[in-house]
């Protein structure tokens, strides 16, 4: 892996490239430093996320999805690297059938909103779709391990999931639910 920033102003991009890992400058604008900005954003995301109440489980398993987002960037940041493992992919799985056992059946679409953790559970979703199509993008320009793919495509279902859990959860003892999508077809159909 390359140097540790040892200061943050260096200047070095002022001519509008970036350093890589392995010590190769790219334009900002290159699908490498985009999918890795992608990247950075859902885990930023995933930061305000945990600023809210949740149980113990969901919190310390966002925590260690932060932790393999940026071992993804890394190995983003590092052409022909790999650092997140299909280990990673595997506890994603576990996490879904974990959460989704636990939750009602959809009869209808939800809407992405309910609680403050819900909703912003739910901008964590939308972003790791971004993140997952930039990541796409990067593997149709460069040889990529089909983990980062896999990863995101499992997070973005997961975080759907989280959603759902985050708006049943209440600190005061009250039931919450899923705010369903009013559909016209669907209501039609049920006043026949």
């Amino acid at each position: 892996m390359g140097n540790r920033l040892t200061q943050i102003a260096t200047r070095t991009g002022d001519n509008g490239t970036t350093g890589l890992g392995d010590n190769t400058r790219v334009p900002k604008n290159s699908l490498r430093v985009n999918a890795m900005g992608e990247v950075d954003e859902l885990n930023s995301n995933i930061g305000v996320l945990l600023c809210e109440a949740m149980p113990q489980g969901v919190r310390e398993l966002l925590v260690e999805i932060q932790h393999q987002l940026f071992n993804l960037g890394g190995e983003l940041s590092i052409p022909g690297f790999e650092l997140l493992k299909p280990e990673a992919v595997l506890a994603l799985d576990q996490a879904l059938a974990e959460h989704n056992e636990a939750l009602p059946r959809l009869q209808e679409f939800i809407l992405p909103a309910g609680t403050r953790a819900a909703s912003l559970a739910h901008v964590c979703r939308t972003v790791t779709r971004r993140a997952e199509r930039a990541v796409v993008a990067l593997e149709a320009q460069d040889v990529l391990k089909d983990t980062p793919r896999h990863y995101l495509n499992r997070l973005s279902d997961l975080m759907f999931v989280l959603a759902r859990v985050l708006n049943r959860y209440r600190t005061d003892g009250s039931a919450g639910d899923d705010v369903y999508w009013k559909s016209e077809r669907l209501a039609r159909a049920a006043d026949k």
